[in-house]
């Protein structure tokens, strides 16, 4: 198989950020952000801490593999450039952005730590390391397109789907910033029940109840806005097999997505129930970084 090395290592790879995603939510919705003092990258004045506590292994396990996979990632951002550039175009592209979002994450990691950030700084932090996410498993998926004519794989869309789904690809990363938000100020517990907020449908829009009311209006919307995609590409481009059925797969995502949401609020943040909510946005947002990518494709392949 041609490019076999580089495609376990980007899968690996890719499940490794996978990982690092969520050991972040893991160290916010556990507090565990200053369980190694004020200090990067040592662990109370330690390379490796002695007699942890268990936030203090929870931050430090999260760090210990953060740089793991930011070598990681930037090995194979290399070995994609120097293998496959010349057979797939947008490999440079992703290749740059992945690196470089993978340092903007821990840069602002360790700023955090050392300085300490505004709660709308911090929200940034799980935006960084989904767009760096995101780059990653796209570049896997070019790995695996490099030995394949890609303009055969690329649908012939019309300008208006291919707007819309770059709507959708900046909406969610909207709504990511937004949930990262509630998190980091501490707004997670301020609207009681699902879906009426403290048994309003419509509450009084002030401090935490605002944040949070407003996360639930703009995951709401995305549903709708995931699900009017869809049925635009089930309409018109459903003989597209791989496009129309990663559009359906974002549609189950956003709905699991949606339940999950529900279910960390009826189980009062069960850390479990919040850990799979920030699993399936993740798996939603590299979704739909490819269906963008897909369009651009199309909307180049229309120049030709």
């Amino acid at each position: 198989m041609k490019f076999l090395f580089l495609k376990v290592f980007s899968v690996l790879t890719s499940i490794g950020m996978l990982i690092v995603l969520i050991q972040g939510a893991l160290v916010t919705q556990t507090g565990s952000g200053d369980a190694c003092g004020a200090e990067w990258p040592l662990c109370y004045g330690e390379l490796i801490p002695t007699n942890p506590t268990i936030p203090t292994l929870i931050e430090y396990t999260h760090r210990l593999v953060s740089a793991i996979l930011g070598i990681m990632v930037i090995t194979q951002a290399i070995w994609s450039w120097i293998r496959i550039r010349k057979f797939v175009k947008e490999t440079g592209f992703f290749a740059i952005i992945a690196v470089l979002f993978i340092i903007l994450q821990g840069l602002l990691g360790a700023a955090a730590v050392v300085w300490g950030q505004s709660d709308a700084v911090m929200a940034l932090h799980f935006g960084f390391s989904l767009v760096s996410f995101a780059s990653v498993v796209l570049l896997t998926v070019l790995v695996f397109e490099a030995d394949k004519n890609t303009d055969q794989l690329t649908p012939v869309l019309s300008s208006s789907i291919r707007k819309y789904i770059y709507g959708v690809l900046v909406y969610i990363y909207i709504v990511v910033y937004s949930g990262a938000y509630v998190r980091h100020s501490g707004s997670s517990g301020a609207c009681d029940g699902w879906p009426l907020c403290n048994g309003q449908l419509i509450p009084e829009l002030s401090g935490g109840v605002l944040i949070q009311f407003g996360h639930r209006l703009l995951a709401g919307m995305l549903f709708i806005v995931i699900l009017i995609m869809f049925i635009r590409i089930h309409r018109s481009f459903r003989r597209y097999r791989l496009f129309y059925w990663t559009s359906f797969t974002a549609l189950i995502f956003i709905t699991t997505q949606v339940i999950s949401g529900a279910i960390v609020i009826f189980t009062t943040f069960n850390l479990y129930a919040t850990m799979f909510h920030a699993f399936m946005i993740s798996l939603l947002f590299a979704t739909i970084s490819y269906l963008a990518l897909v369009s651009w494709r199309s909307g180049r392949k229309e120049l030709q």
